[in-house]
Formats: C-alpha cells, sequence, structure tokens
C-alpha cells in the first residue's frame, strides 16, 4: 500500500460479529461520532441468530457481509478481504471505539516510516471490580509479558489496524484453527514477515470482560489458547506462558467472582451487567 503522498490514508473497520445485539448499536454509536469517518464499516455476520445484522443495517456506511463457517478467524479472514481502504482496522461488536480512534490510525499510518508497522492499543474493560487495575493486569499480561516472551508485543483484535499490503503479504499463511488465539497468531506471521508491531498506550477502547462473567464456564479452555498458538509455532515460550499465565489469571479470575459475590451479598450497588 502506497497512500498517496496529498492524502491521508483511508481505513476501512471490520468488526465480525455472533449474536452481539445486545452491543452493537453502542459500538456503531461510537463509530457514529469519530472525529474523521471511516471509509466503510464492514460488519461480518458469522451465522448470528439475533437481530444483530438488522440493527446494523441501520447504520450509514455500514456493509454486512456473511462468513458461513463459524469462528472468528474465517469471520476476519472474510472481512480483511472484502476491505477496500488502504488500512484496515478492527474490533469487535462488543467494543465501544473512542471519537478520536479512526483520526489516530490514519494519523500513524500518514508517517510514511509506518508503514512498515502493525498497530495496535489495549482496551478499559468496564464491567469488573477494580477497573482500572483489572485493565492494567490485563495489558501487563497481554502486551508487556508477551513481549518478554516472544521479543514483540501482540496485535489485540478488539483495537488494531494493519495496511492491505501487510495483509496481503500472509493472508495465505495465517492459520485457521478455532481453538488459538487468531489475533496471537496473525501477530506471529507479520513479525515473521518483517513488520514490527506498534502497541499505543495513549489510547483505549471501552470493552467488556466476558469471560469473567457471561462466558466464565468456558475460561479455562480460553486461557489454553495463548500457550497453544505458541506451541503451533513451534515456540518453546509456551511452556512458561502456561505456568505463568493459565493457573495465575483463573486462579485471579474466581477470586473477583468471590468479591463480587459478596459485594452483592452485603448490598454494595451492583455493577451495570
Amino acid at each position: 500500500m502506497e497512500a498517496a503522498k496529498n492524502r491521508k490514508p483511508s481505513v476501512s473497520i471490520v468488526i465480525p460479529v455472533h449474536n452481539e445485539a445486545a452491543h452493537i448499536q453502542a459500538c456503531l454509536d461510537s463509530i457514529a461520532r469519530q472525529t474523521i469517518a471511516p471509509k466503510e464499516v464492514i460488519i461480518v455476520d458469522n451465522n448470528s441468530t439475533d437481530n444483530t445484522v438488522e440493527l446494523a443495517r441501520t447504520y450509514p456506511r455500514v456493509t454486512v457481509v456473511p462468513a458461513k463457517k463459524q469462528g472468528i478467524v474465517h469471520a476476519r479472514n472474510v472481512g480483511f478481504d472484502t476491505a477496500s481502504a488502504d488500512i484496515i482496522a478492527r474490533s469487535d461488536g462488543d467494543i465501544v471505539l473512542p471519537e478520536t480512534w479512526v483520526e489516530h490510525i490514519q494519523n500513524f499510518y500518514a508517517e510514511p516510516e509506518n508503514l512498515q508497522k502493525c498497530w495496535t492499543s489495549g482496551g478499559y474493560f468496564y464491567n469488573v471490580r477494580l477497573p482500572h487495575l483489572v485493565s492494567w493486569a490485563y495489558s501487563l499480561y497481554a502486551f508487556w509479558f508477551n513481549k518478554l516472551l516472544i521479543g514483540y508485543f501482540t496485535l489485540w483484535g478488539s483495537s488494531m489496524a494493519v495496511t492491505r499490503k501487510q495483509w496481503q503479504a500472509v493472508r495465505g499463511s495465517v492459520h485457521k484453527r478455532t481453538d488459538i488465539h487468531e489475533d496471537l497468531d496473525l501477530t506471529i506471521h507479520l513479525a515473521e514477515a518483517g513488520y514490527k508491531i506498534e502497541y499505543d498506550r495513549t489510547i483505549k477502547t471501552r470493552a467488556e470482560l466476558r469471560r469473567v462473567h457471561t462466558d466464565r464456564h468456558k475460561l479455562w479452555e480460553y486461557l489454553q489458547w495463548w500457550p497453544r498458538t505458541l506451541r503451533m509455532h513451534k515456540m518453546w515460550q509456551w511452556l512458561p506462558c502456561w505456568l505463568l499465565t493459565v493457573i495465575p489469571l483463573y486462579s485471579a479470575v474466581y477470586v473477583l467472582v468471590v468479591w463480587d459475590n459478596l459485594v452483592r451479598l452485603f448490598g454494595r450497588p451492583k455493577l451495570p451487567y
């Protein structure tokens, strides 16, 4: 991708969704409030059975495309292949984007030296007790610990961007398993192709930490995805990753849940979830 020198690169936003009716309006409202509008918003419907698609189609600039094969990696690939802008930005259907998110990404890629970089940022989790502490701990594990393990930051699927050239360079090699972290797998392929990962700490999305509450029964399996992704890439770091993330994070989540239940029992105000 070579953006014209007299203009800033255009941005497509890709959002894979599966039954996001409870969240998609807040997500798309945040896109409508952007200081700079994206070229297009691609909602990739991964077999939703609720009215996610109907709600999404009420918004301007939104195109809904189907991804019949179940799994976020398949939906992501369909969305990335559909995107027509210079930059492919990705988020999720339960994310609320800060108003300058598109502008931030556009300004980043307007600098020629950044065309060899992939961009990502973190999130602020609103549906847990001690949200600032939890968000800090998540960033510590997801970004800094990953860099310590393998030498570079990971892309976070809820707030990331790549150029079309970068996607084209790796689209044929990314794995299509649904039991790994597809964003970490994408990161590894991009790093192996020579691209650097830029972790931007100056902007954060508003996110729901789902597996603490709504999907907690899937937590143990979900935590295996990180070391499994590394092991699939034949990285020895999968073992310390398993030892230092799976058990501590699983335990920490249940401490939060017990604390939350105690707070509820003694009549403190409930959280909005």
